[in-house]
């Protein structure tokens, strides 16, 4: 289990290594965003438990931010916890969902929590996403749930209006619920909400941990049709309300998101290109998707012989840069690559540039 070693010892140097190891972003945000965090302090509104509903104003940024009407927004601890409720809500014992795999495998331990089983799809392959109708080929008298995550993490690849139209009609021709994991959204300038063209029954997984760097204060929405949402709610155990610092920032983000946003993108795609030459230079490893539609993708090192794990310890302790090796994200492709997420400043990409071709030049020998 060296991931979770290494994780104590990222955190515990964390002021000396670049975290490029959990798609976080440490790119230096506009001041209003800490400033009404220190407020919140300064006023001691900690003292009080939050609305339940919402930081006055918050759920409708959001859907602001969505470009949605109709949907109710629920606050929660980070994305995850959203996706945790809709699991439980809506699965029993016996039920399938469909993903991908590579994916974000907590989801998918969700699913297992509620006594379900997910159906993992091959997407190691060409356009590395999925196709409707592999999803349709998937679907059995069991399914229940299609999960979407788009942009997909670990990958990068990102779905176009068409292909997001024809998973929501999946979706809506068997009847299942559709998860909208929207967590990298604010990279993918082209975005298109599965609710376009599903809105009854599918349900956002929104976060507000990477676009403007708030992964640390756990706070995120889970958004849908006020009848759907009457299901879920059976499963809020969140009944005191969310970290209200943490929505004094994710309100102040979206208030100065036209600030933030085109300087994060920026950095993204400067920081994609330097990973881009530096992996060019290394015998073996490539770039499946790129450019990414997220803030992170995989190196592919597998021609190298390389282990992913090993690529992970030598960058983290010997260089301090952390990448996260690929078992995390996928059992059956996680001994192929490495993943990287570049929502840093481009000083620091720069050290895993130099980095990362000296790290495979030892491994390999």
């Amino acid at each position: 289990m060296a991931s979770i070693d290494n994780f104590e010892f990222a955190h515990r140097h964390r002021r000396e290594v670049v975290w490029m190891s959990q798609n976080t972003n440490t790119i230096p945000m506009p001041r209003a965003i800490k400033g009404a965090i220190l407020r919140s302090v300064d006023e001691a509104e900690y003292n009080l438990y939050p609305f339940k509903r919402g930081l006055f104003g918050l759920p409708e940024a959001v859907k602001e931010d969505l470009g949605l009407e109709d949907q109710e927004v629920l606050i929660t601890n980070g994305g995850i916890e959203g996706e945790y409720m809709a699991t439980r809500a809506l699965l029993k014992a016996g039920d399938e969902v469909v993903s991908t795999d590579p994916s974000f495998l907590p989801i998918h331990d969700q699913v297992g929590m509620a006594g379900a089983t997910t159906v993992e799809i091959d997407i190691y392959r060409k356009d590395y996403k999925l196709r409707a109708d592999w999803a349709n080929e998937a679907v059995t008298p069991r399914t229940k749930m299609l999960l979407l995550i788009d942009p997909n993490n670990p990958l990068g690849s990102g779905y176009t209006r068409s292909e997001v139209k024809g998973l929501a009609e999946v979706a809506r021709d068997h009847d299942l619920w559709l998860i909208d994991d929207i967590t990298y959204r604010d990279f993918a300038p082209e975005h298109v909400l599965a609710s376009e063209f599903y809105p009854e029954k599918t349900l956002i997984s929104y976060s507000f941990s990477k676009g403007c760097g708030l992964a640390g204060m756990r706070i995120g929405a889970l958004v849908g049709m006020p009848d759907a949402m009457k299901v879920i709610k059976r499963y809020d155990t969140n009944v005191l309300g969310t970290n209200v610092l943490a929505q004094r920032a994710a309100l102040a983000g979206l208030e100065c998101k036209g600030e933030w946003l085109p300087t994060v993108r920026k950095v993204v795609n400067r920081n994609q290109a330097i990973i881009r030459d530096t992996v060019k230079k290394v015998k073996g490893c490539t770039l499946p998707v790129f450019p990414s539609k997220a803030n992170m993708f995989v190196i592919d090192v597998s021609p190298t012989g390389v282990k992913p794990d090993a690529i992970e310890d030598r960058l983290l302790h010997d260089h301090r840069i952390h990448v996260r090796a690929g078992g995390y994200l996928s059992e059956r492709f996680g001994s192929r690559f490495v993943r990287v997420s570049f929502t840093i400043p481009t000083a620091e990409c720069e050290k895993f540039a130099v980095a990362f071709p000296k790290v495979m030049e030892s491994l390999a020998t």
